[in-house]
C-alpha cells in the first residue's frame, strides 16, 4: 500500500472534509482514487473530484491510469485535489448541442409565414433540400453520440453546457435557419439543378466518409476505456484527423446548395476550432507513440492549411 498526502488545489475554495491522506494499492487508478476521496469527503458524485500533478499542476486526465505510474505524484508523495463543481455527462452535452439546430430549423420552416413578409408560399426545392441536408447532418450526429462515440472522460462541468451549446444553437441553428429559409435568400429563387446535384454529391460523400472514420476511431477503444491506438486506414494517410476533413467537405456541399453566407460563417468558425483540435491530436500522437507514429504533414486539410512541422 502507498500513502499519498492530499492537498487542496484551490486554498480559497477548499474541500472542507478532504482527508489528510489516502491509502492506495498498486493497481489503484485515478478514477478509483476519486471515488475514495469523494466518499471520505462526503461528496456524492466522484466526478466532481479533480486530481492534479503536484509539480505541473495539470489535471490527471487518464482516469484509467494507475497512480503509482505517475512519477511526479510518487516522487512527491502528494496529489492535489479540487472540487470541480456539478458535473454533466459528455454524451448528454453532445445530444443537447446537436438537438438545438434540429429544433431551430424545424421551427423556422414551420413558422415561416410569421417570420417573414411575403412568405405565404412554399419554399423552393433548393430550400427544402438544404433543410433536409442540415437536419440529417445533425440527426447523424445524434446517432453517433448515442451509439458510436466512446468518451475518454465521464463528465464536464455543468456550467460549460451553455458555452458548448451556444455555437451550434446560435450559428448553425438560429442564424442559418433564419437566413436560408427567407423568401429573399438566394436559395429561395435558385433554379440550377446541376449546382444542387454537385452540392448534394459532395455532402453525401463527406457524411458517409465522416461516419466511416468515426466507426474506425470507435473500434480503437474498448467500452469505458481510455486507451489510444494509432489510427490507420481511410483518410489517415492524408491527414491526422480525416473526420474533420470530411466534416468540412459535407458542409461545403451545404454551402453549394444553400448559397448562403450564414453557412459559410458557421463552418469557417467550426473549421478553425477543428484545426486547433487536430493540431493537438497530432502533438499527442507524436508524444505518446514516438517513432511508431508516422508524422503527418497536414492535420486536417491536405495542402490547404499551414501544416504541422515534421521535426
Amino acid at each position: 500500500m502507498t500513502t499519498l498526502k492530499l492537498t487542496n488545489r484551490s486554498p480559497k475554495q477548499p474541500i472542507k472534509k478532504l482527508p489528510a491522506s489516502i491509502e492506495l494499492g498498486p493497481d489503484t487508478t485515478v478514477e478509483e482514487a476519486k471515488k475514495l476521496i469523494a466518499k471520505a469527503a462526503n461528496i456524492g458524485d466522484f466526478n466532481r473530484i479533480g486530481l492534479f500533478d503536484p509539480s505541473t499542476k495539470k489535471t490527471l486526465k487518464n482516469r484509467k491510469a494507475c497512480l503509482v505510474n505517475e512519477p511526479a505524484v510518487v516522487a512527491a508523495g502528494e496529489i492535489l485535489v479540487k472540487d470541480l463543481g456539478p458535473q454533466i455527462s459528455w454524451q448528454f452535452v453532445f445530444v443537447l448541442e446537436y438537438l438545438g439546430p434540429i429544433l431551430f430549423h424545424v421551427a423556422a420552416v414551420a413558422a415561416r409565414p410569421y417570420l417573414y413578409k411575403n412568405a405565404e408560399g412554399d419554399m423552393s426545392l433548393t430550400q427544402w433540400l438544404t433543410f433536409a441536408m442540415v437536419v440529417l447532418h445533425f440527426v447523424k450526429r445524434e446517432l453517433e453520440t448515442l451509439f458510436v462515440h466512446k468518451f475518454s472522460a465521464n463528465t464536464m462541468p455543468a456550467r460549460n453546457i451553455f458555452k458548448n451549446c451556444f455555437f451550434y444553437w446560435a450559428f448553425s441553428g438560429a442564424l442559418c435557419a433564419y437566413f436560408i429559409y427567407s423568401p429573399t435568400s438566394i436559395a429561395a429563387t435558385a433554379d440550377t439543378p446541376a449546382i444542387d446535384a454537385v452540392g448534394t454529391a459532395l455532402y453525401l460523400f463527406g457524411e458517409i466518409s465522416n461516419a466511416l472514420v468515426h466507426l474506425h476511431l470507435a473500434s480503437l477503444r474498448s467500452t469505458g476505456g481510455t486507451e489510444r491506438k494509432i489510427p490507420v486506414g481511410y483518410g489517415f494517410a492524408l491527414v491526422t484527423c480525416p473526420n474533420y476533413m470530411f466534416e468540412v467537405l459535407s458542409w461545403v456541399g451545404i454551402i453549394i446548395v444553400s448559397r448562403d453566407w450564414s453557412v459559410i460563417l458557421f463552418i469557417a468558425i467550426g473549421a478553425a476550432q477543428m484545426y486547433s483540435w487536430a493540431l493537438g491530436k497530432e502533438r499527442a500522437y507524436r508524444k505518446e507513440f514516438g517513432d511508431k507514429y508516422k508524422k503527418k504533414r497536414y492535420v486536417m486539410l491536405p495542402g490547404l492549411l499551414i501544416h504541422e512541422s515534421n521535426s
